[in-house]
């Protein structure tokens, strides 16, 4: 990990210093993208079956989950990560159940009503990537607040293995959920499947997941198509930014790093400190814990383009985080619950020596599906109101066309919308007024 100190930068070091592993869209990357998704929606179930041979390796039969399929999921999982599954998707369903937009309305003036309805977006298609490891976390965290929105169909993709089949914890989660249909699909193809439709797999309206640059490429592909989908939210590696103090314990620090640097080699993790002595222990804790994991060599590749970054006080650290908007956020500081109030940009906090990253993922009750790449400046994270329609509905009476009309009159003339102005003024005038 490459030793900052923030404040010898000028603010192009600074830029630099804060700057995202390089996602280009390269050539070969968009015009393979463009060419799957042309097959696609050329050849329908047909192309699926001969991308997935090409790709994950497996003939498929039947390209939907069966029944007999979910049934043997069922049977083959261990019962303790079953009650695990259960358990999550009961926190992340008390939440979402909770944080869910609701209905509104207020009268703003005497016959005017306003209001807000909801309504769920009809069918949604999930992504749950399968790639170096299956993500069942992943199928609670986009089929919960699916669930609770009541979109219509819930549809979703996941990579089958070689066997033909899915993962069995994956299936498990989907129906744990209430996923209507699953399909052993990955990559871009799944992607342009949810997006225009096959014989087998039904056209969605909105798609949501995360996966890798291929599957990013799609869904900016098919998002960019007025006859496409729309997506939940651009995407990029993840990351996690740590702020921690002199009093912090340098093992957690290093865990939480590692935590997000195994994920996959473009990862980028940085840690944020007024303590150089805190930064070097953590660096030393971080070579010892990487050494003995299993995705050990994954980490060190992210780790090569990762930061450490001294800072002279608490408040410049929250300034930098803030600059970055990083997905994850961490506050590893005596007071952390102080410094929430200055957090401006990002996904998720994590606040004290007790919340590690990982609960987040997995289930304290919040999601990990969040924005990556810088764009917690502007986006959320997965939630129901990302399955919803937020509709306004009003209604005037006459007395409330008399109160708010002449405004409206006025506003039209100034913008010489004739058609507009008459439209209210027409009304006025069989109520007896003249404007």
């Amino acid at each position: 990990m490459k030793w900052i100190d923030w404040n010898t930068l000028d603010e192009m070091e600074r830029t630099a210093a804060l700057a995202r592993p390089v996602q280009a869209r390269a050539d070969q990357l968009r015009h393979g993208v463009e060419r799957i998704i042309d097959a696609v929606r050329a050849k329908g179930d047909a192309a699926l079956r001969e991308l997935s041979a090409r790709y994950d390796r497996c003939a498929l039969d039947a390209i939907e989950v069966g029944e007999d399929e979910f049934a043997a999921a069922d049977a083959r999982l261990a019962p303790e990560l079953k009650i695990a599954i259960q358990e999550a998707a009961a926190r992340i369903d008390a939440f979402h159940r909770v944080a869910a937009p609701q209905p509104a309305g207020v009268n703003t003036a005497v016959g005017v009503r306003v209001e807000r309805v909801l309504r769920p977006i009809n069918r949604v298609g999930l992504y749950v990537p399968a790639g170096s490891a299956p993500l069942p976390s992943t199928a609670l965290m986009l089929g919960v607040p699916a669930r609770i929105a009541g979109c219509r169909e819930v549809v979703l993709c996941s990579p089958a293995r070689a066997d033909g089949n899915c993962d069995e914890a994956v299936l498990y989660a989907a129906r744990a959920v209430g996923v209507h249909r699953v399909f052993k699909l990955g990559g871009a193809q799944a992607i342009a499947a949810m997006a225009y439709g096959t014989g087998s797999v039904p056209r969605c309206d909105k798609l949501f997941g995360p996966g890798n640059t291929w599957v990013t490429e799609a869904k900016l592909q098919v998002s960019s198509d007025p006859e496409g989908a729309a997506i939940d939210m651009p995407a990029g590696p993840s990351e996690v930014l740590v702020i921690a103090d002199a009093q912090a314990n340098p093992i957690f620090v290093a865990a939480d790093l590692l935590s997000q640097a195994e994920h996959g080699p473009d990862s980028q993790v940085i840690l944020v400190s007024p303590s150089g002595t805190l930064l070097d222990s953590v660096a030393a804790e971080v070579e010892r814990q990487c050494a003995a994991l299993p995705r050990g060599a994954i980490a060190e590749q992210a780790l090569a383009q990762s930061r450490l970054i001294q800072v002279d006080s608490l408040a410049q650290a929250m300034a930098v985080s803030n600059r970055y908007a990083p997905e994850h956020l961490i506050l590893q500081v005596a007071a952390a619950r102080d410094l929430l109030a200055d957090v401006e940009s990002a996904g998720s906090v994590f606040v004290g020596a007790w919340t590690p990253e990982s609960v987040g993922d997995y289930c304290s009750g919040s999601n990990h599906v969040l924005p990556t790449y810088g764009y917690a400046r502007s986006y959320s994270g997965v939630s129901v109101a990302s399955y919803q329609k937020q509709i306004t509905v009003q209604e005037l009476d006459p007395n409330g066309l008399r109160a708010i009309g002449p405004c409206a009159a006025t506003l039209a003339a100034a913008e010489q919308l004739e058609a507009h102005r008459r439209a209210v003024t027409l009304r006025l005038a069989a109520l007896g007024m003249n404007v």
